[in-house]
Formats: structure tokens, C-alpha cells, sequence
């Protein structure tokens, strides 16, 4: 029996580490990765999919130096090939495109954001929306949508209503050199129930007692109902207000709270859920270009929340998930299968949820670089439980990258932007990120890199799980038939009578029609001609 449950053990590691494997080398998205004259620094990517043409596919970057601009490039082909779409300018502006987001309607129409910069600060003048109905290969003439002083930007489509569109973002007051100038800067949200003709008037999200919010991070749920996951940061005068200069050193020593808007009637009015009260700064950002949380919501209504944290010593990625009708949350779930506390950075998590509600997490990943921890890849982990365990980590990355590469990087403040890209569904996952191997610390040059993770359907990890019980139960059946054998010649008993003892065996009756009994017949005798084993 030990035996047979060492096969079941044995086979099920097997089935399992075959769950999911990386499909293919890594690759560059954005035109111009493999030029030697170009230094354009591409962070910050948003993934979309078309849900009217699956292998459309559309990834956004944010595009720091040499000039702030912004990148767009689409695929028809599932994320194999890539190209360059050209973004409209809006005239009498300046040509200064930043914060870029995109995402595609129920009904295949993409949606592209930008905000255009102004004056020597660069501080955002305006918000603008292209349209296109070719999956992204043409812009249309981009339409104002939001005013002076409107930072992180984001979209949401809802998946179910072609027309209805929703943006979120953090409304600034008054700016300085790498500061808001002053508290209480909300973030907001309206919403367009025509495809972005026309809009709602903006209502605020994020409560009035939370005077440092950023990063609102929009998703929308099954029944309609719009999340924006955020984080407060107390009182982090040292990010917010720009107390460091801009230049790097320890992070803030206090806590941030990580917090759940929901609107249940299209963004009118709003709840609050506090996520968790304890993260801990990994390291100092600017407060107008800072990290993103990620927040996904499974079919069944079940929210995630993720981010880095490292209230265990060194940064780790972390999870949080709700009901559709639970009021608390579970967690935090350390995502990242590193031992505790070994001095390596694992953060800016990305998640996605498949039909089949597998959950992946996609991160930057410090682990092979114990020395000196500035060596980035880039790891997928998946869930099968809800996010209540995961599987292993798989490399997407072919090669590590330095993650002091970048804007900001000769004040000791590299950034690689705020956010990755992911796109999950039963079949694969497909990540994006910011990746530095092409660049050196002196042009800070990133470019968008790809790579993509197989996993089986779930008919065949059922029938996978099928074969693992079959061949366990005869692994089980024969290591107890021979322990049976060699109890039955240690004890001296036929092995018939040692089963018919263990009722391993039972006699059955014959399915034979019984003839009517007669005298003729006689008596059936003792010998057991009618009554043996069948």
C-alpha cells in the first residue's frame, strides 16, 4: 500500500509540473528594440485583448526619454508579430504624449488615452481619447475628455455593455517640482454610456479623510459594478510632497493602506473596503509617476488584490481575494516561492484571470541575483485554488536585466514604470514588461518584451487526474495483493481462503436463470458446482 500511495504522490508531481511550461523564446514588442540608434525608454505597458477578435491584440508603453511620447503597437496574430501604430497629436497643443492606457469594448472597438504635458514643469495640460475600429492599425482625432492637472489615467470597458466605457484617475490641486503642492487631491471617476461621445460628470472615489491617495486601478466585475483599487499613503510626506528631491535612499518608514472602491450603479455612489493597513514602502517613487497595485475580478465575482510589501524584510508580491458576497478579506497569500527573508525583490505584481479561473501573477523577480539584487527577470505564478496556493514559479525571461536602468537613473531613482501587462485565458498567459538588456545606464533605453506561458485545458488536467487515480488505485491494488501473498505463506493459508477471509473476494450469485427445483434434479451436493466463486 506505502507503494501505491508513493505512485499516486509520484505521478500526481509529474502531472502537476507538466500543468504549465514557457512557450517559446522572449521577444521585443516595440519597433525599434533591436536598433542601435534608439534610446527610447518604453515602461508602463497596459495589455488588451479584443473580445471580438481574440488574436488582436493591443499593448500600450509610456515612453520617458529621450522625449516624453507614448507607444502603441498592435498584433493580429495573437502576440506573435507586432507593429507600430501612429498616434494622432491634437492641434494647438504641445507635442508631449504621456501615461498612455488602452483597452478594447465588448464589442472589438479600441480606446486609446493619453495626456498631453505642458510647460517646463511637464505637468499634464490635458486628457485625450483616439478611437479605432480596425483593431487598432488607425487613431482617430483625438477628443479632449479631461481638463488641466489629471494624473495616472486609466480605463475600463465593460465587458458586457459595448457602449459603456469608464475612466479613473487622481486630481491634482497644485503641483511642485516632483510634489502636490498641497492634500486632499481625490481620485475620480466618470463613466460614457454612448462610446466615449459623451461623458458624466466626474464623482469622487476615494474617501475625503484619506488626504495622500494614488494609484486608482480600475476593473470591472460580471454584474456591471466598477472596482478601483488604490493605496493611501498616510503620511508619507517623503513621496507625496517630495521630500526627496527626486533622488534615491531609504523608503518611507511607515504604512500604507490598500483600499477597495466599488460602485454598484455605474460610479454614482461608492463603498469603501480597506484591503490590509500594513504595507511597508519597498522602496521611494515619484508621487505623480508611483507603482500600481493590480486588481482582477473571476466570473464568479470574486475580487484580487496584489502588491509588493516587505513587511517580511526584503520585498515579496502579495494577495488578497473577497467573495462577491463576503465583507472581509483573505490574506495577505506570499505569492512568490522564494525562502522567507533570503534579501531578494521580488514586486510590482500584474494579475489576470482566466475563463476557467486560473489566476496568474506576473512579477519582477530578483532571486538569481542574492549578491547584489539588481539583476531583474520576470516570473509567472499561477493559482488553481482561488489564490489560495500556487504553483511554481516559471521564468519568462531568457536573460536578466539590470533594473537600474532607466529615467531617473543617474539620481539613484531608476524607474521601470508603474505597471506590467497580462492577458490570461485556458490555453496560455501572455506577459509584458519593461525590459532593460538593450540599454546601459547611460541612454536609460528600455523596450517592451514579451513571453508566454502554456498550460493544459481543464479537460485535460481532469483526465490527467483521471489516469493519476487509476494508476494509483492498481498501484494500490497489487502492493496489497502482495502483502496479502506473503502473509498467507508466512501463516500457512491458501491464498483462496486468506482472500475470502479479507472479503476482497465475495461469491455472487450466478446470473444464470434458475431452472424451478424438482425432484428429478435432486439436491445440488457440497462440492460447490453451483455455488464457486464467478
Amino acid at each position: 500500500m506505502l507503494a501505491g500511495v508513493g505512485a499516486l504522490i509520484l505521478s500526481g508531481s509529474y502531472e502537476r509540473a507538466r500543468e504549465a511550461k514557457v512557450a517559446g523564446p522572449d521577444a521585443p514588442v516595440n519597433v525599434g528594440a533591436t536598433e542601435s540608434g534608439n534610446f527610447d525608454a518604453h515602461n508602463s505597458p497596459t495589455l488588451a485583448r479584443n473580445p471580438a477578435r481574440p488574436a488582436n491584440l493591443a499593448a500600450s508603453s509610456r515612453i520617458d526619454t529621450p522625449f516624453f511620447s507614448c507607444g502603441l503597437h498592435v498584433s493580429s496574430d495573437g502576440g506573435k508579430s507586432w507593429t507600430k501604430t501612429q498616434i494622432p497629436a491634437p492641434k494647438g497643443v504641445e507635442a508631449k504624449c504621456f501615461a498612455p492606457d488602452v483597452t478594447f469594448s465588448a464589442d472589438g472597438t479600441l480606446y486609446f488615452s493619453f495626456v498631453t504635458l505642458r510647460g517646463r514643469g511637464n505637468v499634464p495640460g490635458a486628457t485625450w481619447i483616439s478611437t479605432s475600429d480596425d483593431g487598432g492599425r488607425k487613431l482617430s482625432k483625438p477628443v479632449k475628455v479631461l481638463g488641466p492637472l489629471a494624473f495616472q489615467v486609466r480605463l475600463a470597458a465593460d465587458p458586457a455593455d459595448p457602449d459603456r466605457l469608464h475612466m479613473t484617475w487622481l486630481q491634482g490641486k497644485d503641483v511642485g517640482r516632483l510634489q502636490f503642492a498641497e492634500t486632499g487631491n481625490p481620485i475620480q471617476a466618470k463613466r460614457s454610456d454612448d462610446g466615449g461621445k459623451s461623458w458624466s460628470r466626474p464623482t469622487t472615489v476615494s474617501s475625503t479623510a484619506r488626504e495622500r491617495v494614488v494609484t486608482p486601478s480600475p476593473v470591472v466585475g460580471p454584474k456591471g459594478a466598477l472596482y478601483v483599487l488604490y493605496v493611501d499613503l498616510g503620511d508619507d510626506t517623503l513621496d507625496y510632497a517630495g521630500g526627496h528631491g527626486g533622488r534615491g535612499g531609504p523608503p518611507y518608514a511607515g504604512t500604507f493602506s490598500l483600499v477597495l472602491a466599488r460602485s454598484s450603479d455605474q460610479g454614482r455612489t461608492w463603498e469603501e473596503s480597506v484591503v490590509d493597513t500594513r504595507l511597508r514602502a519597498i522602496s521611494r517613487f515619484i508621487v505623480f509617476i508611483p507603482p500600481f497595485p493590480s486588481v482582477a475580478v473571476d466570473r464568479d465575482g470574486r475580487v484580487y488584490a496584489a502588491f509588493h510589501d516587505m513587511r517580511l524584510g526584503d520585498p515579496d508580491v502579495f494577495l488578497w481575494s473577497r467573495g462577491a458576497d463576503e465583507s472581509s478579506w483573505e490574506g495577505p497569500t506570499r505569492v512568490n516561492d522564494t525562502k522567507r527573508r533570503d534579501g531578494t525583490s521580488q514586486y510590482l505584481p500584474q494579475l489576470s484571470v482566466a475563463r476557467d479561473r486560473r489566476l496568474d501573477v506576473l512579477y519582477y523577480d530578483r532571486r538569481a541575483d542574492r549578491r547584489k539584487n539588481v539583476m531583474n527577470e520576470v516570473s509567472l505564478q499561477s493559482s488553481f485554488d482561488a489564490g489560495a496556493t500556487f504553483g511554481p514559479s516559471l521564468r519568462l525571461s531568457s536573460r536578466a536585466f539590470d533594473s537600474r536602468i532607466g529615467y531617473g537613473a543617474k539620481e539613484g531613482l531608476p524607474d521601470l514604470g508603474s505597471r506590467l501587462g497580462l492577458l490570461s485565458d485556458p490555453r496560455a498567459a501572455l506577459g509584458v514588461w519593461s525590459d532593460t538588456r538593450s540599454g546601459t545606464r547611460a541612454t536609460q533605453k528600455q523596450d517592451i518584451a514579451k513571453g508566454r506561458v502554456a498550460f493544459r485545458s481543464a479537460a485535460e488536467r481532469s483526465a490527467a487526474g483521471e489516469r493519476r487515480l487509476r494508476y494509483a488505485g492498481l498501484g494500490l491494488g497489487v502492493a496489497g495483493l502482495a502483502l496479502l501473498a506473503l502473509w498467507a505463506r508466512a501463516r500457512g493459508v491458501p491464498s483462496r481462503s486468506a482472500l475470502r477471509r479479507l472479503s476482497l473476494w465475495r461469491p455472487r450469485p450466478s446470473k444464470r436463470r434458475q431452472r424451478p427445483h424438482s425432484e428429478a434434479e435432486g439436491d445440488h451436493g457440497d462440492d460447490g458446482s453451483e455455488a464457486g466463486v464467478q
